[in-house]
C-alpha cells in the first residue's frame, strides 16, 4: 500500500505546484517561495545537511521520505532526492500526513 502523501505530491505536481531537483529546490528555499520539502532518505550526507540546513534556517518544513526512486514515482519522473511544495494548501495536508 501507497503512503498518503504519495498521492498528494502526484497532486501538487500535475497543479504545476512542484519543484524538484537539489539546485531548484535550494532556489525555492532561499527565495521563500517553497512551503514543505520532501526529502529522500537515501540522499547523501552532504546534500541531506545542506537542504535540512537551509529548511531549518528559513523555517520551512521538512520531511523524510523512504527513498528517492519512491520520490520520482511520486511525481511521475526519474529518482528524485527532494522535492519543494509551493503551495500553502498541499504543504499543510502534507503536514498533516507526516504528523500522524
Amino acid at each position: 500500500m501507497q503512503s498518503p502523501w504519495f498521492s498528494l505530491i502526484g497532486l501538487a505536481n500535475r497543479a504545476g505546484k512542484c519543484v524538484s531537483g537539489e539546485e531548484l529546490v535550494l532556489k525555492e528555499i532561499r527565495s521563500q517561495r517553497a512551503k514543505a520539502i520532501l526529502l529522500a532518505d537515501d540522499a547523501s550526507a552532504n546534500t541531506r545537511k545542506k537542504l535540512i540546513d537551509k529548511s531549518t534556517y528559513y523555517k520551512i518544513p521538512y520531511y523524510i521520505v523512504p527513498d528517492r526512486v519512491e520520490l520520482g514515482n511520486a511525481i511521475g519522473k526519474e529518482q528524485r532526492v527532494t522535492v519543494a511544495v509551493i503551495d500553502n494548501g498541499f504543504a499543510k495536508k502534507l503536514k498533516t500526513y507526516f504528523d500522524q
